[in-house]
């Protein structure tokens, strides 16, 4: 990486010069006083602990100040090292434990740049920059196929086969004309494109199994083709998570009930997940626990578009380096299967050719016969046993889960851009105007930001880079949302996503599309597909929509500009 050796903000109010460690010409820039008129104070996104002046191809790799006021650095290093390198199928060393089935062989397919990742035409595990994770869930219950991974596998380790054959899935993108014909009064332009996705029922390994009523069923392929849904999921960037996660989870909840108390007084007792909220007592109806490795602490929900986690320790990245790659560690001393944890292994075990690899392969995984439940000589019964084992040996080491959730939790958020000028004063003026500051809220004081890990693997303060009260600005509410685009995400319902930073996509060689898919190619398309009506209901954006089209073409200019800069 060609990455500038002094990071972030150092000095208040000097010029910086920043060394280049592959001997580069130095860079020089004034980062400027945080109480000057022409430093606004949302020039620190990240405030003064986490944000990063770099606005280069490196914008998103920065490690915060707090990182190098916790004399981190090293561990930071590390932990990024062992993001940026693929996984493989040897028995020791950083990178090995790859399979027996995966999604990825490492984070920078899915993460180019570290941001986002791209539109797809294709769906390849190996293709650089493709962040997309199939959705493949029963229509009748919204809920994933029972069958496959809740992120389906496209990958194996021979004599293991993949659940489902990438060299079947087809991504096609279709054209989607809105109600205003895709045009302004004025003339402008633009163009909207969403994704269909198929899978053939011949493309799955295992029986297509889903839960109804208490009980799996098993689809038949006709059945398959009329109640099963496949969507696409894209990555989002990951600079700035740990700042977030020092947000108090009162304070999002006070968010929650500021919103869900506004609702109710116009009569929209639906506007919020009822799977997440009750409106009518302003209260949870859901919190994240994890039992399995902690205790079932109760936290708030957070990230991802599904809410699905609550605080950074456990949330993706900590789930991500595990389930996505299939290493094990000491807290997962398990496979990442199909969510029933049997049909894949079922059908593994009594497949002829994977018998006829299997002895080979763990004689391999385990040369000293550790484990003799897997050297019975019953290959249907060593396999069988084998995939499904709770314990595995770690193939991450403590110490370098520790030195990538540090790199993780470390990631510095870029500096906005252009903040002195008139278009990005005049499109941050219009953005909160036309109401886009509802649901992207600017900015969030963090707390005390005391280390929480739902898995109780990180204990104390002094394990991770902290940044207690710092005002930031994610434009986020992380509350979820309907915008009732066709071929939505499953559910309907899409917790806001972060805007900060994304402007540097291009630059950082991420994926400059928006949205949960990448239907959006740019902000214009991004905007545009906030304006939905359907049988269904009325996106929740709909109205700012309506306004942003009231707009002339220079005040819709500034909002993009102003958009691009934070």
């Amino acid at each position: 990486m060609n990455k500038l050796s002094i990071f972030g903000i150092v000095l208040m109010g000097t010029a910086i010069t920043v060394g280049c460690s592959d001997g580069d010409a130095p860079v020089s820039w004034d980062i400027g006083e945080p109480t000057a008129a022409d430093y606004p104070e949302d020039y620190y996104a990240g405030g003064l602990l986490g944000t990063t002046s770099v606005n280069t191809a490196t914008a998103y790799e920065q490690p915060t100040k707090a990182v190098e006021n916790a004399g981190m650095m090293t561990a930071f290093n590390e932990g990024e090292y062992l993001f940026e390198k693929d996984y493989n199928t040897n028995t020791d060393g950083a990178f090995h434990g790859l399979g027996p089935v995966y999604v990825r062989r490492g984070c920078l397919y899915c993460h180019p740049g570290y941001g986002h990742g791209a539109r797809q035409t294709s769906y390849k595990a190996d293709n650089h920059r493709n962040g997309y994770l199939l959705v493949i869930y029963d229509k009748t219950t919204n809920a994933y196929i029972r069958s496959v991974a809740g992120m389906p596998q496209t990958g194996a380790v021979k004599p293991f086969k993949a659940p489902i054959d990438e060299d079947k899935i087809t991504i096609a993108w279709n054209s989607y004309t809105d109600e205003w014909g895709n045009k302004f009064d004025d003339g402008e332009t633009y163009s909207l494109i969403y994704p269909e996705v198929k899978i053939p029922y011949s493309a799955y390994y295992a029986p297509v199994v889903v839960a109804r009523n208490g009980a799996d069923v098993e689809l038949n392929e006709a059945q398959y083709n009329s109640e099963i849904g496949i969507l696409l999921e894209s990555t989002i960037g990951i600079y700035g998570t740990g700042l977030t996660d020092a947000i108090p989870d009162d304070s999002i909840t006070q968010q929650w009930v500021k919103e869900s108390t506004y609702y109710n007084s116009i009569g929209r007792t639906d506007a919020l997940n009822p799977a997440m909220w009750n409106q009518s007592s302003n209260t949870w109806n859901s919190y994240y626990s994890n039992s399995l490795q902690g205790d079932g602490t109760k936290y708030v929900r957070r990230y991802t578009y599904a809410l699905s986690r609550g605080p950074l320790m456990d949330a993706a990245g900590a789930n991500a380096i595990w389930n996505i790659t299939n290493v094990t560690r000491s807290d997962r001393r398990y496979h990442y299967l199909d969510l029933a944890g049997k049909y894949y292994a079922t059908k593994s075990s009594q497949d002829p050719e994977v018998q006829a690899g299997f002895t080979d392969y763990i004689n391999v995984i385990d040369p000293n016969k550790a484990h003799p439940e897997w050297h019975t000589g019953n290959l249907e019964k060593d396999i069988y046993t084998y995939l499904t084992s709770k314990s595995l040996d770690a193939e991450m080491t403590d110490a370098q889960y520790k030195n990538l959730m540090i790199w993780h939790r470390g990631l510095a958020v870029p500096a906005a851009r252009n903040t002195t000028t008139a278009d990005f004063k005049a499109g941050k003026a219009l953005f909160t105007q036309i109401g886009c500051a509802s649901c992207h809220r600017p900015s969030w004081q963090t707390g005390d930001d005391h280390i929480q890990d739902p898995a109780k693997f990180f204990v104390s303060d002094s394990d991770m880079p902290r940044y207690p009260h710092q005002k930031i600005w994610p434009y986020t509410d992380f509350v979820q949302h309907r915008l009732w685009m066709k071929n939505d995400i499953r559910t309907g319902w899409c917790r806001t996503t972060p805007l900060w930073g994304r402007g540097l996509a291009a630059k950082c060689s991420s994926g400059e599309e928006r949205l949960h898919d990448c239907r959006a190619r740019n902000v214009m398309e991004a905007i545009m597909w906030h304006g939905c009506r359907s049988e269904g209901g009325t996106s929740d954006a709909y109205n700012s929509v309506v306004k942003f089209r009231a707009l002339t073409k220079q005040q819709r200019d500034q909002i993009i500009y102003f958009i691009e800069s934070i």
